[in-house]
């Protein structure tokens, strides 16, 4: 804008003017954020943790099904779980009246790949509902089954690619990791945390591979 211009016109155009443009250069220069799952904790704390676990063979998967664990719950107006996470693990995910997201992109941790379809992205279960069930969930109440299925709070719930994410179904860490080695080490972290709140258990293996992992973090 030339200062003859400015000069012709209104204050206070000119100072909207001017925070148009201080506006438009943040716009321009700052980086896109993407929220994610809450951070889980940090490597030494998963070990003490991963200690603390009481070690036992799996339980029976007899009488589990998905319906015990309902989700996903409305969190707030028309929004579900599953709507809140692609909205808070996407970037520029906008959302219809329904809360339905109808464009973004997800940046998928465990397999390093970038989706732009809703359709294409899971939210996984960091702890498979079935693994839950197996290790100590089947005792509790549906409330509390449905609390842990809708956790926003831990690092319980994360959009991925939805084959990956089938790919992993209810295996736990001593049959399957995230194929992006990079992402291991959260995983493991974030994996024990939610074990831990929910006073699950771990089978042998399980710890075995855990404490493997968190030796490298």
């Amino acid at each position: 804008m030339s200062a003859i211009y400015a000069r012709r016109m209104p204050r206070i155009a000119v100072l909207a003017a001017s925070a148009a443009l201080a506006t438009a250069t943040t716009l321009l220069t700052a980086p896109t954020a993407q929220a994610a799952m809450p951070t889980p904790i940090s490597a030494s704390t998963a070990r003490t943790y991963l200690g603390q676990l009481t070690v036992q063979a799996e339980g029976s998967s007899s009488g589990y099904s998905r319906e015990m664990f309902p989700h996903w719950i409305t969190q707030s107006g028309a929004c579900n779980t599953r709507e809140v996470v692609l909205k808070r693990d996407g970037s520029n995910v906008q959302q219809d009246s329904a809360c339905a997201a109808t464009s973004g992109s997800w940046y998928s941790e465990y397999d390093g790949d970038t989706w732009t379809a809703a359709s294409d992205v899971d939210i996984d279960h960091m702890v498979p509902l079935s693994e839950a069930w197996k290790s100590g969930a089947s005792s509790w109440s549906t409330s509390q089954r449905q609390a842990f299925a809708n956790d926003l709070t831990r690092p319980q719930l994360i959009a991925v690619t939805d084959n990956v994410n089938q790919s992993k179904g209810d295996q736990d860490p001593a049959e399957w990791m995230p194929p992006r080695t990079a992402y291991k080490c959260t995983y493991v972290r974030a994996w024990v945390q939610v074990k831990q709140y929910y006073g699950m258990t771990v089978d042998s293996a399980e710890k075995t591979a855990l404490s493997s992992a968190l030796s490298g973090c």
